[in-house]
C-alpha cells in the first residue's frame, strides 16, 4: 500500500489488515529498521518521503474520514456574504463542496478541483487566478498565479499542506506549490490550516504558513497511543493557535476544541485597551469637581463681605 499510495495511515493500514493499531505500529516499526519505508506521525510514507509528494489519486485516498470532518467543520466557519481564499488540495476540495450552499460567498482559488467543485453553485462567485496548470494536483502555479494574487484582501485563507510542525508551521514539498500559498496567506486577514492527524509532526522541504502566522488548526482527533500528535497539538497551541478537534468531545458543536486548548486567541489579536477606575477621565472630574467648590466657596465669601459692608 505504502508503495502504490506513496503514503498512507495506520488507521487505514489497520482496516485493510483487519488488525489492531498498536500490531500495525509495531510492524511499521520494523520495516523502518530494515530501511523499507519511513515512519511518520500516524503513519508511513515511501524513504525519502521527506521530498516526495503523492499525486491526486493517492490522496484521494488517504484519511477519506477525517478529511469529511474537517471540512464539516471549517466550513462552518464561514459566513453569508465572505470573500475567502481556499488553497489546492483533497481536503480543501472537501471544504468547498460544503461551500456551495453558502449564499453570497467569494471564494478566490488557484485549484480547478475547488473551482469544480463550485461550478454550479448559483450562489457563489468563483475567481481563479492565472499560472501554469500543475497536473498532479490540478492547481495553478507559477508567477502568473502569484501576480493575480497582489492587492488582494479577503477575511480568510483556507490552506492544506503534507506537513506540519509547531517548530515549522505548515510546509509542502514542492516550490511551486508552496510560493502560491503563501501568496495567498498574505491575501487573508485571517489562516485557517486544514490538516489530518498524519500530517502532524511530519516537516517538508518548503515553509508555507509559519506558527506564528496561523490562526487555527482545524484537525481530527489523533489514535489514543499518539503521543507524539497530541504533543504537537498542545505545543500549536501553546504558540497561539487556536486548535478545533472534529468530532472532539468538548462543547462547541460539532468541533470541539482540544483538550486544554480551549480560549485561546490567535496572536494576531491583542486585547482592547480598558479604562480602570482613576484614569485619566476620572482625574478630570475630580478636577471639575474641586474647581467648582473653590468658586462657591469664593462667592459665599463675597457675599458675606457685602452684608458687613451694609
Amino acid at each position: 500500500m505504502v508503495r502504490a499510495n506513496g503514503a498512507v495511515s495506520l488507521r487505514e493500514l489497520a482496516r485493510v489488515v483487519q488488525t489492531s493499531e498498536v500490531t500495525v505500529r509495531r510492524d511499521v516499526r520494523a520495516l523502518e529498521a530494515e530501511g523499507l519505508l519511513d515512519r511518520r506521525h500516524g503513519g508511513a510514507v515511501l524513504p525519502g518521503g521527506f521530498t516526495r509528494e503523492s499525486g491526486f489519486p493517492q490522496k484521494s485516498h488517504l484519511a477519506t474520514a477525517e478529511k469529511t470532518a474537517i471540512a464539516d467543520v471549517a466550513a462552518s466557519l464561514v459566513e453569508e456574504g465572505e470573500a475567502i481564499v481556499v488553497g489546492a488540495g483533497t481536503t480543501t476540495q472537501e471544504l468547498a463542496r460544503r461551500l456551495a450552499r453558502v449564499p453570497g460567498l467569494t471564494v478566490v482559488t488557484n485549484s480547478l478541483l475547488v473551482a469544480q467543485a463550485l461550478a454550479h453553485a448559483n450562489r457563489v462567485e468563483v475567481v481563479m487566478t492565472g499560472g501554469t496548470l500543475r497536473g498532479s494536483n490540478y492547481a495553478l502555479v507559477g508567477s502568473g498565479a502569484e501576480q493575480s494574487l497582489q492587492g488582494l484582501r479577503v477575511s480568510r485563507a483556507f490552506i492544506s499542506g503534507s506537513g506540519l510542525t509547531a517548530e515549522r508551521g505548515l510546509s509542502t514539498s514542492n516550490m511551486l506549490s508552496a510560493s502560491v500559498d503563501r501568496a495567498l496567506v498574505q491575501a487573508a486577514a485571517e489562516v485557517v490550516v486544514l490538516a489530518d492527524h498524519t500530517k502532524l509532526g511530519t516537516d517538508t522541504m518548503f515553509q508555507t504558513v509559519p506558527t506564528d502566522v496561523m490562526t487555527r488548526l482545524v484537525t481530527d482527533e489523533p489514535p489514543p497511543h499518539d503521543d507524539r500528535a497530541a504533543t504537537e497539538l498542545q505545543a500549536l497551541a501553546d504558540q497561539g493557535v487556536q486548535i478545533t478537534v472534529a468530532g472532539g468531545t468538548a462543547s462547541g458543536g460539532a468541533a470541539g476544541e482540544g483538550a486544554g486548548m480551549a480560549g485561546r486567541r490567535p496572536r494576531r489579536e491583542s486585547p482592547l485597551p480598558v479604562q480602570r477606575r482613576g484614569g485619566p477621565t476620572a482625574q478630570l472630574r475630580s478636577a471639575g469637581a474641586s474647581l467648582h467648590d473653590q468658586q462657591a466657596g469664593e462667592r459665599e465669601r463675597a457675599r458675606v463681605a457685602d452684608m458687613r459692608r451694609r
